[in-house]
């Protein structure tokens, strides 16, 4: 098919890989402008941007796609179906009905739940049991289009963002080739009213760790914000992100060091920190960090 590919981070890398492998002509790619970046603040193309100019592919990207000029020009593609996935850009009727069969978008949770920008973070947080991938014909509602394809997956006890990220990117990627080749064959979804909730976009402030809270809350909240931005605390005026974690037995004052395995206890129960990152350094797991920073039994953190 000729497909007009609309994504802009790494998540959306493998899914233009898979299209690409499959066979598909892509007659553009459109993602968000470079952007500055780095210590020298140089403009820095998106993932999406690098990978498609590596495999000789039309790169756009527009601001806006409100405008006439930049519909037409889109319209001008004369495609078969535009694959979306996380692009970042509000798609304007014209836009979503130019395409012969529309615009498909490969969306990162089992719609209806969790709908929006940050259906990863959230599943992990809220403690869902299961996460999934969803091929969605779109229309001008936020994630309300009819279903055509969904995948399900559980989601791991000690999974991060991070993780569950790469796995789903991985089965979209795999999914919107099947849903390509069947595309006339399948029959849209409805989404129900019932069990719609939204993945709002996630807010530095939310990040803070409170540890009176019960365990598994912290856990989930931990997984859930790693990498970025990264549940933290403080510690001697300096400021700690804790990455990975998982749940185990112990009781204490809560944010206190139990052990020298960095066992924390919380309101109820205790997590055991996995891996975390002081400020200006790397990521590193525990007993590597502890060699360089200690956090002796009886720490508050």
């Amino acid at each position: 098919m000729r497909i007009v590919f609309m994504g802009t981070p790494e998540f959306s890398v493998p899914v233009l890989d898979a299209l690409v492998k499959a066979g598909h002509e892509i007659a553009a790619v459109y993602c968000q402008p470079p952007r500055p970046a780095g210590r020298g603040k140089k403009d820095r193309p998106t993932p999406v941007h690098a990978r498609a100019l590596d495999l000789g592919l039309e790169v756009r990207h527009p601001v806006s796609l409100k405008g006439a000029e930049e519909q037409a020009a889109f319209s001008g593609l004369a495609a078969d179906v535009a694959v979306v996935v996380a692009y970042g850009l509000i798609l304007p009727q014209a836009v979503l009905d130019a395409p012969k069969h529309g615009c498909l978008n490969i969306h990162a949770s089992l719609l209806p739940r969790w709908r929006g920008a940050a259906p990863i973070h959230r599943a992990i947080m809220a403690g869902d049991a299961e996460t999934g991938v969803c091929i969605m014909q779109m229309e001008a509602g936020l994630d309300t289009g009819p279903v055509l394809l969904r995948r399900a997956t559980p989601i791991g006890a000690e999974e991060t963002t991070a993780q569950l990220h790469d796995r789903l990117s991985k089965m979209g990627s795999t999914l919107i080739v099947e849903a390509l080749t069947q595309l006339e064959a399948l029959t849209p979804e409805t989404q129900p009213e019932a069990g719609v909730t939204y993945a709002h976009k996630i807010d530095k402030v939310e990040a803070a760790v409170d540890w009176s809270a019960p365990a598994e809350e912290v856990d989930r909240k931990i997984r859930g914000l790693s990498p970025f931005p990264g549940a933290w605390v403080d510690i001697d005026g300096g400021r700690l992100k804790l990455l990975a974690s998982r749940l185990v037995h112990g009781t204490g004052a809560p944010g206190e060091v139990l052990d020298d395995m960095l066992t924390v206890a919380c309101g109820t129960g205790a997590v055991q920190i996995l891996r975390l990152q002081r400020a200006g350094k790397g990521a590193q797991d525990a007993n590597e960090f502890l060699r360089g920073m200690p956090l002796p039994k009886g720490t508050r953190l």
